[in-house]
């Protein structure tokens, strides 16, 4: 006969899902951040493509990327959204830009993941990245 099971096993959650948020703007940074743990979200905060690059490569990969296009460090946020469909396909990635121009450009490019224009309400957020969770 198997061990019975505690009460606390069988009714523990799964783990909050990880966001890696990308966003040179510290003050950006730190409100998205703090809006999407509110929501339940564990945030690993980088503000550039290098950074980022050492967090996904030094554990256990985050279920979602949400990158701002204008980091500029090595490479802006396209190259490294592309650097994560090759090296982490599992990843998601949701990409965001205040510059019209270049958001309208992501928008065309399918394969670069979904994306979403600044200034953008919070809750849409959350709400884009519950329905990318889900796929």
């Amino acid at each position: 006969m198997p061990p019975a099971r505690s009460a606390a096993a069988t009714s523990a959650s799964p783990p909050a899902p990880v966001i890696l948020l990308v966003e040179a703007n510290a003050l950006t940074r730190m409100a998205v951040a703090g809006y999407l743990r509110e929501c339940g979200y564990q945030v690993v905060e980088a503000d550039g493509a290098a950074e980022a690059k050492r967090v996904l490569q030094s554990g256990p990969a985050p279920q979602l990327a949400f990158i701002d296009l204008d980091v500029s460090d090595e490479t802006d946020g396209f190259g490294l959204a592309r650097w994560i469909r090759a090296e982490r396909p599992g990843v998601k990635v949701l990409l965001t830009s205040s510059v019209r121009r270049t958001a309208q450009m992501a928008g065309d490019l399918c394969e670069e993941g979904p994306l979403i224009s600044k200034p953008y309400d919070h809750r849409d957020l959350e709400s884009q990245i519950r329905r990318l969770l889900a796929t």
